[in-house]
């Protein structure tokens, strides 16, 4: 797969040539925003209609499109040029401010999706639906798909007995994770979507059995012990989330002796693998 290409992109524009570049560091697409301009106008000189619009978005004082990134793109000619690029945030930004045909449908579609959301709020049966359909879509059994939707729920059982601690920040669950991850697996969560060659894709929906097994061994005895020793604070958290990870990883070790082979695997449920370019991201 063609790491220019992303499948959401190509998929919501017909296949149109829309350059996408994946940023490691940030785990977020950049969207090539001449590309994105000439598909919706339909101009000949799409350059030159972002400029004039990007005029108009700064002057209207929308300053999360109009201060965008630069990034060195490969060109029809093979060559790379410095181009403006926006996130995904920055594309829907851009695509409701360009009066096109084009853009129509697009924004009927993300006027669904609002919608959807909003149903959600006052039925959030509806978010669990949504959820098992997508997973049905995408091949998962329904045995799956029901582990998949318990899991979900004792993650939430997990980060509640964090905030009873005095852990509430994304960033420090996303700490302590790494921490009982780190510890059974021997990578972090993001370097090990890495080893199996995901990106946005959720790493929970790429494990193998044991995978998923190891991961909830980790997860539940860290709540457990949470739950008898009530650790106050992120580093005492730290310390029980360490712990939690070291029994999962005792029980890889068993299991391993006994299959005589390792059960962390680079195989996912997509089944390709992304091709990375080396690119700079320059501040605009």
């Amino acid at each position: 797969m063609n790491q220019d290409k992303m499948h959401l992109v190509n998929k919501i524009f017909n296949n149109e040539t829309i350059r996408t570049v994946w940023d490691k560091e940030e785990e977020k697409y950049y969207i090539s925003i001449v590309d994105l301009v000439g598909v919706l106008s339909e101009s000949e000189n799409p350059r030159n209609y972002w400029k004039v619009l990007k005029h108009r978005l700064k002057r209207e004082g929308n300053e999360s499109v109009t201060n965008c990134n630069q990034l060195k793109l490969k060109a029809s000619d093979g060559k790379y040029y410095s181009t403006d690029v926006t996130d995904i945030e920055g594309m829907f930004r851009i695509i409701e401010a360009i009066p096109s045909k084009n853009a129509e449908p697009i924004k009927q579609w993300l006027a669904k999706l609002g919608k959807e959301r909003i149903d959600e709020v006052f039925d959030p049966s509806l978010t669990v639906q949504r959820a098992i359909d997508m997973y049905r879509a995408k091949g998962y059994d329904e045995d799956w798909i029901i582990k998949r939707i318990k899991g979900i729920q004792d993650r939430k059982k997990l980060t509640d007995t964090w905030k009873n601690g005095g852990v509430t920040e994304e960033v420090e669950f996303a700490i302590l994770t790494n921490d009982i991850y780190k510890e059974w697996s021997g990578m972090t969560a993001k370097e090990y979507k890495e080893y199996k060659g995901l990106r946005k894709e959720s790493l929970r929906d790429n494990m193998s059995e044991l995978e998923v097994a190891l991961a909830d061994i980790g997860e539940l005895t860290t709540r457990k012990l949470a739950e008898k020793y009530k650790p106050i604070g992120l580093e005492e958290n730290r310390k029980i989330a360490k712990q939690g990870g070291q029994v999962a990883n005792n029980t890889r070790k068993d299991i391993e002796v006994r299959l005589k082979e390792s059960v962390v695997t680079k195989d996912n449920a997509l089944s390709y693998q992304y091709i990375d370019e080396t690119k700079k991201i320059e501040n605009k």
